[in-house]
């Protein structure tokens, strides 16, 4: 995504040492980190779900357009330079580009996951028990977080 960086430009960089975190998974700090250089990895639960190293990249978002804690954990893997955003909606609502690369990202992201989660509902057919939580990740996908909470499921 080389060309939010064009509309960083101007904006003041950070530098974070190998080792550092830039975002902590239950945070809620709401800042947007765009990659400049350097390499992280992406921890849910001490777990590494992702390796970023391309210039343009960003995190953090989820946490901005959810209204919610940070999901994930950001590592420093080597030296990274960042631009930190503190104002996310602002700088989203700034450039109509901005919302179309994060649209992007976000559709491709839901892309991937959903092509995962249906290989393993085909992987393990006739296991149906063991695929019950896929089933319940593959309907939460569709449906917006105020229609989770005004239609719960019933439990079986």
């Amino acid at each position: 995504m080389p060309d939010i960086l064009e509309y960083c430009k101007g904006r003041k960089s950070q530098t974070f040492k190998s080792g550092e975190v830039l975002i902590q998974e239950g945070g809620t700090d709401h800042k947007l980190f765009v990659l400049i250089e350097g390499q992280v990895e992406v921890l849910r639960s001490d777990t590494q779900v992702s390796y970023i190293e391309e210039p343009g990249s960003l995190f953090g978002e989820m946490s901005v357009l959810l209204d919610m804690s940070y999901s994930a954990t950001v590592k420093a893997l080597s030296d990274v330079k960042a631009y930190v955003i503190d104002d996310p909606i602002g700088f989203f609502r700034s450039e109509a580009s901005i919302s179309l690369e994060l649209a992007a990202l976000l559709a491709r992201r839901l892309y991937y996951t959903t092509s995962y989660l249906v290989d393993l509902q085909q992987q393990a057919a006739g296991r149906r028990e063991d695929l019950d939580i896929v089933d319940k990740i593959l309907a939460q996908l569709v449906q917006s977080p105020d229609d989770a909470k005004a239609k719960p499921k019933k439990k079986k």
